[in-house]
């Protein structure tokens, strides 16, 4: 099984439950998504917590100018933001 593959089967009953909520309100679950809900005690919460820090911890860049730099980045790595 893939690496890919995992995360879109490799979820908990819960987590399933959750993604596919989420599939119907927004018409797709993002792959980030998939991988942050796939045994988050290894990387999902670490991650969150430093992005949270990154995106809204001290910094001489506004709260906006990061989700800016971000949609950014995003948009030229061509995925949806």
């Amino acid at each position: 099984m893939s690496r890919l593959a995992v995360l879109e089967h490799g979820h908990t009953a819960e987590v399933k439950a959750e993604l596919e909520q989420a599939r119907a309100e927004n018409g797709f679950v993002s792959e980030v998504a998939m991988m942050l809900t796939y045994r988050p005690e290894l990387f999902g919460r670490p991650f969150s917590e430093a992005l949270q820090d990154v995106m809204r911890g001290p910094s001489e860049w506004s709260i906006a100018e990061r989700e800016l730099f971000a949609a950014f980045v995003s948009a030229q790595n061509q995925c949806p933001f």
